[in-house]
């Protein structure tokens, strides 16, 4: 029951659009379905950093997280920014699978960096993990493990799924791409200088 709970979890945190999705949707249009996932996997790694964190408790790693978490916003903001910008005077790909210029592992590493500028995301997990009913006096680190377990797999199979259904849609979008492109760019860079103000 822990699991299932903690996969919908997983799913849910994952599934609002944000500067993640937007970045996922554009990537799968442009360069297909594979740099899409490699995008949300990004997502999901650093989900599993803090989901980790935050059920095994590592105090000291999460305090100085959270004390440095201006600092983190900071970078996380202008990154943010930066990839507006890249994205918005993005030039179409001629083809959608055609995989050129930023690698795969970079698509992944991006998406990653820009994720782990967030360490209120382990008070996010803390709570989220006592509302699933994370009980101290049980077997602490099979609770972990199933809670990070059942988080990882519902966060991929979001990132799976989306880029699966943008990736089904491509040939009715992809005429429309560079305009995709200016909206994706333009809320990205919202979104960043949104969190600069914060």
């Amino acid at each position: 029951m822990l699991l299932l709970k903690s996969i919908i979890l997983g799913f849910s945190v994952s599934a609002p659009v944000g500067p993640i999705g937007l970045l996922c949707i554009q990537r799968v249009l442009s360069r297909g379905k594979t740099a899409g996932i490699l995008t949300g996997f990004g997502a999901v790694t650093a989900n599993i950093i803090y989901a980790s964190i935050a059920a095994f408790g590592f105090s000291v790693v999460s305090a100085f997280l959270i004390e440095q978490q201006v600092l983190l916003k900071l970078i996380g903001s202008a990154f943010l920014f930066y990839l507006g910008v890249k994205t918005f005077f993005k030039k179409p790909a001629s083809k959608a699978a055609n995989l050129q210029g930023e690698s795969l592992v970079g698509m992944y590493l991006s998406t990653l960096l820009l994720m782990i500028t967030n360490p209120v995301t382990i008070l996010n997990f803390t709570a989220m993990f006592a509302g699933l009913g994370f009980d101290q006096g049980s077997d602490k680190g099979l609770t972990a493990v199933t809670l990070i377990g059942g988080v990882f797999f519902g966060a991929a199979l979001w990132w799976v799924m989306l880029s699966f259904i943008v990736s089904f849609f491509n040939n009715k979008i992809t005429p429309h791409l560079g305009l995709v492109n200016k909206i994706a760019g333009l809320l990205i860079i919202a979104l960043g200088i949104l969190a600069f103000v914060k």
